[in-house]
C-alpha cells in the first residue's frame, strides 16, 4: 500500500530551510511557478516507510522564506494563501517548520502561528552545530510537550538528524491539541462570524482572514460573504494593524516565558560570538565600504589572472579544430558552414567558460559565507538615498551573474515603488553575458601589464562593473523623483552566522550555472551564428556574380596578384551580402560612435543576447577567408584594418565606445520578457529599452568623440 502526502516546508530566511529541503529530496526536485503567480515553486519528492512497512510517497513544497504569516511581499503571500486556505489544491497534510536553533526566540514566532492554525506540524531545530558552539541548552522534550508538536534537532548541512526527521514524518500526525495563545478574546464577535461564514478550521485562521481580507485571492469566499465580514469588522472597530501588534506582543510574551523555562545560554552570547566581532570590522560604517571594494578588486583581478591560461588553451584548440575540419572536408558550403558558422559560434561561447565559472564561484562563496547579507545591511542607508533599500542590493549583485533571476528575486521587496525601481535598473549591472564582450575588447585595447602588482586588464574590468553599479543607482535616483508612492518602506534581514563555504554545494552551483550558460546562451549564439553565416554568404540575385566578373577582367588579373584578387572578391561579397547590406543601412547612425557596418551587424544580432557579439565577430571575420579559420577571435579583430585610416580598426577609442555601449544597452530578450512578467505591464520594458538605449548611445558617442 502506497500513501501519498503533501508536506510544506517553511521557515525564516537563513534558517537552513534549503539545506533541509535538499537533504530530504536530494536530486529529486523540480522548479515551476505557483498557480496564477510568477513566484517560483520548488518541489521535491521522497519515499518513506512507516513502522508497519508501508510506503509513503511525500511531495515536499519548499515555500518562500518568511518571518510570519502576515504577508508583506508577493513571495510572503504564498505561505499565507497555501496554509490558511484548506481549499487550496496545494494545502499540505503536514508542515515542517525549520527554525534556527541559535535564534529560537525570533524563529518560534512563525512556529507558534502554525501551531494555532491547527495544521499538523513537525518543528525542526536546525544548525545544532552553532547551538553547541554557543553552549545553548535546549530541553527538547519539555519544549515539544509545551508546543504540542514533535521536535527534531538537525544540522542539515551535514545531514545530522535526517533519519529522525524522516521517522517523524512517517509517524501518524494530527493537529496540535492546544493553542499557543488564545486569540479569540482579541475579537470574539469577528472571529465567530468568520468561522460561521468561511470554511476555516481554527480561531486563529479566522483572525488572519480578518486581518488580510483584501489579500485573499485563492480562498473561495463569495463577495457577499466578504462584505458581511467587512461589516462585522467595521461594527466592532476591528483595526488590523492594532490587532497584529497586539498579537505580536502576546506571542513574544509567551515565547519569552518558554525561553526562560526550557532554554538557557551564556550571558551576552551575541557580543562574545566570532560573527559579532567580525561584523565590527566588515560592517563598519566607514571602513566597511572600502573592504567591500577591496573584495571586488581581488575578485576581478583573479578572474583575469586565473582564467587567461585556460581561455588561451580553448581558443587555440578551436583554431586547431577549424583547420582540421577545413582540411578534412572538401571545399564547399558544408565546409564553410561547419568552420565559419558552427565552430566560430561555439568558440565565441566556450572560450569564456573559465571566466564565467570563476565569476559564479566568487559570488557563491560570498553568499555561502554570509558576507553578501552583510553587504546588504551595510548598503541600506546609502541605497535609500537613491530610492532603494538594502534588500535591493541582492538583486543588483545577483545581476552580476544574470539579470533574469535577479529581477525575479525583487519579490522579497515589499514596497512596490522600491521594487519597481530595482527591476528597472538591475539590467544596468554588468551581467555574465557582458563578460565575454568586456574581456575580448579589453584584451584588444589594454596591455596585459602589471603596475605595482596590479593587472591593468583586471582593473579595467572592475571599472566596467563599477560603471554599471553607478549607472544603476543614478537611474534609481532619477526614478525616485518621478515615481510617486505613499507606501512605507522598511528593511528587515536576517544576518546569518559566518560559516565556511560548502565546497560541494558551490561546485554544484557553478556546474549548474555554466551548464545554463553553455546550453541556453549557447543555443542562441550557435543559432544566430548559423543564420548570420547564411546572411553573410549569400546576397541578392546576381550581386556575387557581378563582383567575380569584375575582378576576373584582364585589368585586375594583370595588375594584381591572385591572393589580393581573392581577398577583394571575398571582402566585396561580404559587404554586398544580406548581412552587409543590413549593416550599411544602420552605418550612418552608428558611425559617430566609431563603428562600421561590420560592427553594426554585431549590434543587431546581439540584441537577442549580448554575448552573441563575440560569435558574430568570429563569423563575420571568418566568412570567405581561409586563413582566418586558423586564428582566434581576438587575432581576427586585431588584424582588422580601418579602410579610412589604414590603421587598426579596434583602437582605444573604438574599444571604450563599444564597452560603454554594451554596459548600458538593453540587449537581452529574456530580460525584457521577465520584466513584463513581473510588472504585468508592457510599458515598463518599453521604457527600459528606450532609456537604456539612449544612455548607451550618448555614452558611446561622448567617449569616442573625446578619445579619437
Amino acid at each position: 500500500m502506497i500513501k501519498k502526502i503533501k508536506i510544506a516546508l517553511i521557515g525564516n530566511p537563513n534558517s537552513g530551510k534549503s539545506s533541509v529541503f535538499n537533504a530530504l529530496t536530494g536530486l529529486n526536485q523540480k522548479v515551476a511557478n505557483f498557480p496564477g503567480v510568477t513566484v517560483e515553486k520548488k518541489t521535491g519528492y521522497t519515499s518513506l516507510r512507516d513502522k508497519f512497512g508501508n510506503t509513503i510517497e511525500a511531495e515536499i513544497i519548499d515555500l518562500p522564506g518568511t518571518y510570519s504569516l502576515y504577508p508583506k511581499s508577493p513571495e510572503e503571500r504564498i505561505p499565507f494563501q497555501l496554509l490558511c486556505d484548506p481549499q487550496n489544491e496545494a494545502h499540505p497534510d503536514l508542515t515542517i517548520v525549520v527554525a534556527d536553533g541559535a535564534n529560537l526566540k525570533r524563529n518560534l514566532f512563525l512556529a507558534s502561528q502554525l501551531v494555532d492554525l491547527k495544521i499538523p506540524v513537525v518543528l525542526v531545530i536546525n544548525m545544532m552545530d552553532i547551538v553547541r558552539f554557543k553552549k545553548i541548552n535546549i530541553n527538547f522534550e519539555k519544549l515539544a510537550i509545551r508546543l504540542g508538536v514533535p521536535i527534531v534537532s538537525m544540522n542539515a548541512r551535514k545531514q545530522e538528524g535526517l533519519k529522525e526527521l524522516k521517522e517523524a514524518i512517517a509517524k501518524p500526525f494530527s493537529p496540535p491539541a492546544n493553542d499557543f495563545i488564545d486569540i479569540r478574546p482579541f475579537a470574539p464577535e469577528v472571529i465567530d462570524t468568520i468561522r460561521q461564514t468561511v470554511n476555516v478550521n481554527s480561531n486563529y485562521n479566522a483572525f488572519l482572514v480578518a486581518n488580510n481580507l483584501d489579500l485573499i485571492s485563492n480562498f473561495e469566499i463569495p463577495e457577499f460573504k466578504k462584505e458581511k465580514i467587512r461589516a462585522v469588522c467595521a461594527q466592532y472597530e476591528f483595526n488590523a494593524q492594532q490587532m497584529q501588534a497586539k498579537e505580536t506582543l502576546e506571542r513574544y510574551r509567551v515565547i519569552s516565558t518558554i525561553m526562560n523555562e526550557f532554554i538557557s545560554s551564556p550571558e551576552n552570547p551575541i557580543q562574545k560570538s566570532p560573527s559579532y566581532r567580525i561584523d565590527n570590522v566588515l560592517t563598519h560604517r566607514f571602513w566597511g565600504y572600502f573592504i567591500f571594494l577591496a573584495v571586488l578588486f581581488l575578485v576581478f583581478q583573479a578572474i583575469f589572472a586565473w582564467a587567461v591560461y585556460p581561455m588561451d588553451l580553448i581558443d587555440s584548440a578551436f583554431a586547431w579544430l577549424s583547420v582540421q575540419v577545413q582540411s578534412s572536408l572538401p571545399p564547399g558550403l558544408i565546409n564553410d558552414l561547419l568552420v565559419d558558422g558552427i565552430l566560430a559560434g561555439l568558440n565565441g561561447i566556450v572560450v569564456f567558460v573559465p571566466q564565467i565559472a570563476l565569476l559564479f564561484f566568487f559570488v557563491a562563496v560570498l553568499e555561502d559565507t554570509g558576507y553578501m547579507s552583510r553587504v546588504s545591511f551595510l548598503m541600506d542607508q546609502l541605497m535609500r538615498k537613491f530610492g532603494l533599500n538594502g534588500k535591493s542590493l541582492i538583486p543588483l549583485m545577483s545581476g552580476v551573474a544574470c539579470a533574469v533571476p535577479a529581477i525575479m528575486s525583487t519579490r522579497t521587496i515589499s514596497n512596490w515603488k522600491e521594487r519597481l525601481i530595482t527591476i528597472m535598473v538591475t539590467p544596468l549591472m554588468s551581467c555574465s553575458a557582458r563578460l565575454p564582450v568586456y574581456t575580448l575588447l579589453i584584451a584588444l585595447i589594454i596591455p596585459s601589464d602589471y603596475i605595482y602588482g596590479v593587472n591593468l586588464q583586471g582593473l579595467v574590468l572592475m571599472f566596467m562593473y563599477l560603471i554599471g553599479f553607478v549607472a544603476a543607482i543614478s537611474a534609481a535616483w532619477v526614478m525616485k523623483h518621478i515615481l510617486q508612492s505613499t507606501e512605507k518602506s522598511y528593511f528587515v534581514m536576517e544576518l546569518p552566522t559566518y560559516r565556511l563555504p560548502r565546497w560541494s554545494t558551490i561546485g554544484i552551483h557553478i556546474a549548474e550555472k555554466v551548464k545554463v550558460f553553455l546550453f541556453e546562451a549557447g543555443k542562441v549564439i550557435v543559432s544566430v551564428s548559423i543564420i548570420l553565416w547564411v546572411l553573410s554568404s549569400f546576397g541578392p540575385s546576381g550581386a556575387f556574380d557581378r563582383i567575380e566578373d569584375k575582378y576576373l577582367s584582364e585589368t585586375y588579373i594583370r595588375s594584381m596578384p591572385q591572393d589580393e584578387i581573392d581577398r577583394r572578391i571575398q571582402s566585396e561579397k561580404l559587404e554586398n551580402s544580406y548581412a552587409g547590406r543590413l549593416g550599411h543601412i544602420i552605418e550612418p547612425v552608428i558611425k559617430p560612435l566609431g563603428y562600421d557596418w561590420k560592427i553594426g551587424i554585431a549590434l543587431i544580432t546581439s540584441f537577442a543576447a549580448r554575448e552573441v557579439f563575440v560569435g558574430t565577430m568570429s563569423t563575420i571575420y571568418s566568412v570567405g577567408d581561409e586563413e582566418s579559420s586558423k586564428m582566434t577571435v581576438k587575432e581576427k579583430m586585431r588584424n582588422e584594418i580601418d579602410p579610412e585610416t589604414g590603421g587598426p580598426k579596434y583602437t582605444f577609442a573604438v574599444g571604450i565606445s563599444l564597452m560603454l555601449f554594451y554596459a548600458f544597452a538593453m540587449q537581452c530578450i529574456s530580460t525584457v520578457a521577465v520584466v513584463y512578467r513581473e510588472t504585468r505591464k508592457i510599458k515598463y520594458p518599453l521604457i527600459q529599452i528606450l532609456y537604456m538605449s539612449g544612455m548607451a548611445y550618448l555614452a558611446s558617442l561622448i567617449a569616442y568623440q573625446l578619445l579619437k
